[in-house]
């Protein structure tokens, strides 16, 4: 049976990826888990299942981005169909000084991230009730978990990103890889497995893109 991770735990990962939490930081990170799951008994935007394993499957999951991400002070970054807000809401918690636009075509999705953005007192998270094609754009950095194959991502992405170089989508994904990212450029595949040695990551995967 899997072991169970706790937010403490998620923490210590955290620490051996070279993410170190303040003293709100580390607040914010370990009342996350309890109030998602207020708002998932009554908003399911969570698998049930999942719930007992959201400090890593959750959390952690999306604070993989970080370590490939680096600095992001004073940037826009967009998370495409954010679901219950992830990755965005722990991004959003370790980037302070960077600005996070959570998006999602569901309604009663964005009701939960705004709820959990207030619950934590997240300044730099604006919840967005859209599609991402229809935002006035304007992004250097895209990130996202599970919504679509990457070729779709990055056709939704087209009209919205900020002028200029460095900028990037960053998609956490999971199993086997290699028809779905056939023939896209600038194309990278990081694998967790490496990083933090569960059984839950032993197939995932953080899969970054260059937009040229």
């Amino acid at each position: 049976m899997e072991a169970l991770l706790s937010s403490q735990d998620a923490i210590r990962y955290l620490e051996s990826l070279g993410l170190f939490l303040t003293d709100h930081q580390r607040e914010q990170w370990q009342a996350l888990p309890a109030e998602l799951a207020v708002w998932n008994a009554q908003i399911n935007v969570v698998s049930r299942k999942d719930m007992e394993h959201a400090a890593e499957r959750h959390l952690l999951h999306s604070a993989c981005l970080a370590p490939i991400l680096g600095p992001l002070d004073g940037q826009r970054v967009v998370d495409i169909g954010t679901g219950g807000g992830f990755p965005g809401i722990p991004l959003a918690i370790l980037y302070p000084n960077a600005h996070f636009t959570l998006v999602d075509s569901i309604g009663k999705k964005i009701k939960v991230v705004q709820a959990l953005a207030d619950a934590l007192e997240l300044k730099n998270v604006e919840a967005v009730h859209a599609r991402v094609e229809s935002l006035p754009g304007g992004f250097r950095t895209a990130v996202t978990r599970a919504v679509a194959p990457m070729p779709q991502l990055l056709e939704w992405m087209r009209y919205q990103w900020a002028p200029g170089a460095g900028r990037r989508l960053l998609a956490l994904k999971g199993g086997d890889l290699s028809e779905e990212l056939q023939g896209i450029p600038h194309c990278t595949v990081h694998p967790l497995a490496d990083r933090i040695p569960t059984e839950f990551f032993s197939t995932k995967a953080v899969v970054e893109v260059l937009v040229r």
